[in-house]
């Protein structure tokens, strides 16, 4: 058996997902749940859901989160640490709520909280953080003792998220034809954001042009394209470029769009397009709507030879790398010297998100940050 790792404080691990619709009954209920408040017709939600509606109205989230739970656990256990690992969602069950009344009832009291989101932003930060708010404060109306909540830093540059997507974007360039191989340009992709959250992302001394999410999206970048270089001997041009916009036309959302740079990079001569997804953790929706089959089809109407490469999703160095991030944080509760592990020129994140950093859209608590009402 191996050394039983410590992770005192902390009493239990909590996945924080999106979630996502598990039948076609379940889209447009679990859209309403996405855009409360927002106002938007149920038959508009209909058809917004139509890309659900084409894999048989089941988001591949949930799986894939069931999967980096038992990758997880597994890793916890291999490696003699002992900490119970939840999973709740915002957006559908298991829902947040339900998950951490379930947490307090087995009796944890710390609670360290891994979103599927590795990059500072509102969407993937700060709107998390307020859901644990809203959660927490329900619980406090049940009258249950509120367990504290941290959530572990951006790990956009540990090396356990970085090296498994640099292997995939070697094995799509593998997959190319020879002939094209060596000339293919690579888009690496995330999710747009309105300008304007994306200049005030991360703390306030990030925030400015792109902010905090562009930066840390482009050092990941770099990191990618600088290994695939030592790996081929090739120098594979590159650009960060967006996908699956989704606000109003009038207002100003990071651009290219995937579909848009296929085009340009086609009209350029390119031979070829290896799609670098590294936004996201898996392979959910977004990834197999939005760039396997619109921006496929896209390169497939121009001709143009494109390869998607894969998501970390539950690759056992993830696993390894949630392990260390909860150890490193736990040493730093307990006031033990650590060296956070981070790639790249950035360095690692902050511990506690510090106020200011991602502000709301409109002023909401927001816990597990320097601002938390829950401390």
């Amino acid at each position: 058996m191996p050394d039983a790792l410590d992770a005192t404080p902390y009493d239990a691990l909590l996945l924080l997902s999106f979630g996502g619709p598990e039948g076609p009954d379940d889209v447009v209920p679990f859209l309403e749940n996405v855009t409360r408040g927002r106002g938007i017709p149920k038959e508009r939600l209909k058809e917004v859901g139509q890309h659900y509606f084409l894999f048989g109205g089941v988001s591949p989230i949930n799986d894939q989160n069931r999967a980096l739970l038992d990758a997880l656990r597994k890793d916890f256990a291999g490696h003699g640490l002992d900490l119970p690992v939840y999973w709740g969602n915002r957006n559908w069950a298991p829902y947040l709520t339900d998950t951490l009344r379930e947490i307090v009832r087995d009796g944890h009291r710390r609670v360290l909280v891994l979103a599927t989101s590795a990059y500072a932003s509102y969407s993937g930060c700060r709107q998390y953080r307020e859901n644990l708010a809203d959660s927490l404060a329900e619980l406090e109306t049940e009258g249950l003792d509120l367990p504290r909540v941290d959530k572990l830093r951006h790990y956009f540059n540990h090396p356990g998220f970085v090296e498994p997507m640099a292997e995939g974007v070697l094995r799509s360039l593998a997959e190319l034809p020879d002939e094209v191989r060596d000339g293919a340009h690579i888009a690496f992709t995330t999710h747009s954001v309105p300008t304007a959250a994306a200049d005030t992302s991360g703390p306030v001394e990030d925030h400015g042009d792109g902010g905090a999410y562009v930066a840390q999206h482009l050092d990941v970048a770099r990191l990618i394209a600088d290994e695939v270089r030592e790996r081929t001997g090739v120098d594979h041009p590159w650009q960060l470029v967006y996908q699956s916009r989704s606000g109003a036309p009038h207002i100003p959302w990071l651009e290219p769009d995937i579909c848009d740079h296929l085009e340009e990079r086609h009209a350029a001569g390119v031979p070829a397009v290896v799609m670098a997804p590294i936004g996201f953790v898996s392979d959910h929706m977004e990834v197999l709507y939005d760039l396997d089959t619109e921006a496929t089809a896209k390169a497939a109407e121009l001709g143009l030879p494109v390869r998607r490469s894969a998501t970390v999703g539950a690759d056992p160095r993830f696993a390894a790398a949630v392990r260390d991030l909860v150890l490193e944080r736990a040493a730093a509760e307990n006031g033990t010297p650590v060296t956070p592990c981070a790639l790249g020129a950035l360095g690692p994140s902050h511990q506690l998100c510090p106020a200011g950093c991602c502000p709301a859209r409109a002023p909401r608590p927001a816990a597990a940050g320097a601002d938390s009402p829950y401390a």
